[in-house]
């Protein structure tokens, strides 16, 4: 009989164990359409899927579909996930930020299992409002503005060489992004462990040789409100 209490016992916390760890994959919203390339190119259209986005560590009120706009309140620090992993992609991805000074990003190429600092592993793609170079300057330093306008990275011991390097980072070469509550357009294009990224219809960032280079794309609340529509990916070989 105590043994069976004993293995009762052992099935129940392993029970416990796994729904405590995929409580919080459940879905958030469906937005956005995926396809593939060769579904483009033969013009089927129609094979698009939506997207599902899953909980990571953020929470249930966190984030909200309103009408063709994902909305994010930014808090608490943390990020969605997409269904599934991909590996060479074009992402096509519009942001707002609604305050000013406003942070986030999109995270490529993530195992989508955040650390201490509640945000994942991966490269991410800077999102910042222009104001923020203004409220972030200290003893008269002022940051550098390419820190605004779509900084990629590795994060979470994922390496990459940068194409214009600030540090380990890469910067853009060129500011594009327009200021609060306004729309900026992001294609990111990853190819093969590399990055290039366009800022409202211009090519003017990279990465080559990401040493993960296949993963989940996720989406960031990182304290401020930002808002998102018309993302579109499209697979490739």
């Amino acid at each position: 009989m105590k043994k069976q209490v004993i293995l009762i016992s052992i099935i129940l916390s392993v029970f416990l164990l796994k729904t405590s760890r995929t409580s919080s994959q459940e879905l958030v919203a469906t937005f956005g359409k995926s396809i593939h390339m060769k579904d483009v190119l033969s013009g089927k259209l129609k094979n698009a899927k939506p997207v599902k986005w899953y909980q990571v560590n953020t929470e249930a009120d966190s984030w909200r579909v309103s009408g063709e706009t994902l909305k994010c309140t930014g808090l608490p620090i943390g990020v969605i996930r997409s269904e599934k992993e991909y590996e060479n992609f074009i992402m096509h991805i519009e942001w707002s930020h609604r305050a000013p000074g406003g942070n986030s990003g999109t995270f490529v190429w993530s195992k989508a299992q955040p650390g201490e600092n509640r945000l994942p592993d991966g490269v991410e793609v800077q999102m910042l409002d222009l104001e923020w170079i203004r409220l972030n300057t200290r003893d008269g330093v002022v940051p550098p503005i390419a820190y605004v306008h779509g900084e990629l990275f590795g994060v979470g011991g994922v390496e990459i060489i940068p194409e214009n390097p600030r540090g380990k980072r890469s910067k853009s070469i060129e500011n594009r992004v327009k200021g609060t509550k306004e729309w900026n357009t992001y294609e990111v294009v990853c190819v093969d462990g590399n990055i290039k990224l366009s800022v409202n219809g211009k090519f003017v960032n990279g990465i080559t040789n990401s040493s993960q280079r296949k993963g989940y794309i996720c989406l960031e609340a990182e304290g401020s409100e930002i808002h998102f529509r018309n993302i579109q990916i499209i697979e490739l070989d």
